[in-house]
């Protein structure tokens, strides 16, 4: 009789999960998502067309009225500028919202529960959403950039720049979290209808449709509270000449840190049964 040897003893088993680097976010997952989004042509269309044709209704008409006291004849901007980003921050908030939806059909069709069983961290599943519905929201903020230079709304290059950056940066990171987290709070039939609304109301009451100096002095109050004041006054401030606003950029970095954490925590309990 021969006795075991170390060399014949059965390898050691553990139900441990390697993580990978970045909690498994990558390339190849975001491009399966940028496909995906792109590949929806309704919602592509509704988000490009949309805020175009709301500068064309709104924005356009003033296109001869000096914002400041300037006139547009000696390079003063014109209302219809003002207008023009304010579209392309709620065009960017519509495109990024529609992430929502998309996480609502995966939660019918347990697709989040899927993806628990893989290595994907929570945070990594979010943020890839997040850059998706990023990029997503640029296409709508270049259309409207695109729709205002061919009408003849005349800025300098930084301001085109910057106040372009802070409608995309801002305003898609916001509100992709948002519309992530209403996907994962509301039933796939009844997301997007409500996250549209939500959206709708926000931008009322948060100056993008007209100024918050023009509403009553209560709404005055509750909008400098919304995650659409900060956005609006950032992006625009460089065609008011106002400069920098501290309070409007915390608004925005509270309000997104709010949406990501409630994101995954709502991702967490939703597949917690894994």
């Amino acid at each position: 009789m021969t006795a075991l040897t170390p060399a014949t003893a059965q390898p050691r088993i553990t139900l441990e999960r390697r993580v990978p680097p970045f909690g498994g976010f990558n390339l190849r997952l975001l491009a399966i998502e940028l496909k995906r989004r792109f590949r929806n042509w309704r919602t592509l269309v509704f988000t490009v067309i949309f805020p175009v044709a709301m500068y064309f209704m709104v924005g356009f008409p003033l296109r001869n009225e000096p914002l400041t006291h300037v006139p547009i004849s000696q390079g003063g901007l014109s209302v219809a500028a003002y207008l023009m980003v304010s579209m392309a921050v709620y065009g960017a908030m519509m495109s990024a919202t529609a992430s929502g939806a998309a996480v609502a059909v995966e939660r019918t069709l347990g697709w989040s529960r899927q993806l628990r069983l893989t290595p994907l961290s929570p945070v990594a599943n979010v943020a890839t959403k997040v850059v998706g519905g990023m990029l997503f929201g640029l296409v709508a903020i270049v259309a409207t950039f695109l729709a205002g230079a061919f009408t003849g709304v005349h800025m300098s290059w930084s301001q085109w720049l910057v106040s372009g950056l802070v409608a995309w940066l801002l305003g898609a990171a916001v509100f992709t979290a948002l519309g992530l987290m209403m996907g994962y709070l509301v039933p796939g039939e009844n997301a997007m209808q409500l996250t549209s609304l939500v959206i709708v109301f926000l931008a009322f009451i948060g100056g993008l449709f007209y100024p918050v100096s023009m509403m009553p002095q209560v709404l005055q109050d509750v909008a400098t509270w919304t995650p659409v004041y900060g956005i609006g006054e950032l992006s625009r401030a460089p065609l008011t000449g106002e400069g920098f606003d501290l309070g409007a950029l915390l608004n925005v970095l509270l309000w997104l840190a709010l949406f990501v954490a409630g994101t995954a925590l709502l991702f967490r309990r939703d597949t917690r049964r894994v």
